[in-house]
């Protein structure tokens, strides 16, 4: 397969948000229960590191950081998206695009990147330990699904390369 990992750009949305709705549908991705529309996204994520996945020029994944906390002592510290289209899934999209993320991230001087993901989300836990995030904690009951409360397990991924 010759993926192609490129910037996120609006030209993309569309098939970004059709992925993100995927995520949505399948429960176990975001507490979201719906994909906002673009100037909702756009300012809710970092300009420096947005990525798109492509194959054949149609883009089967993506993947973001969204900042932390306004506070400048956590500029550094970044939250993780990751979403490939479900008809790809298995396929090392998502490491590739992860991969690609953290390395720019890195160049972008962002030192911790977190991750929430639902217990239920084997597949998001894996792929996150396979790119060096450990797991510090699990936030139980914090949210609501409906009727159902979900925990969150929460991974971090230090670079070794911001000192």
């Amino acid at each position: 397969m010759d993926i192609k990992i490129s910037r996120l750009e609006l030209r993309h949305w569309e098939h970004v948000r059709d992925i993100y709705e995927q995520g949505i549908r399948q429960g176990d991705a975001t507490f979201e229960v719906s994909a906002p529309d673009w100037d909702v996204w756009d300012s809710t994520h970092l300009t420096c590191c947005r990525l798109v996945a492509a194959l054949d020029g149609r883009v089967i994944g993506w993947a973001a950081l969204s900042p932390v906390s306004e506070r400048c002592v956590y500029q550094g510290v970044a939250e993780v998206s990751v979403y490939v289209d479900q008809e790809r899934q298995g396929q090392g999209i998502g490491k590739r695009l992860l991969q690609a993320l953290i390395a720019e991230s890195e160049r972008a001087g962002i030192w911790t990147l977190q991750a929430g993901i639902f217990p239920e989300n084997s597949a998001s836990l894996a792929l996150h330990r396979s790119c060096g995030y450990r797991e510090v904690g699990r936030r139980e009951r914090i949210g609501k699904m409906g009727d159902r409360w979900r925990d969150v397990i929460l991974m971090e991924r230090r670079s070794p390369v911001i000192k």
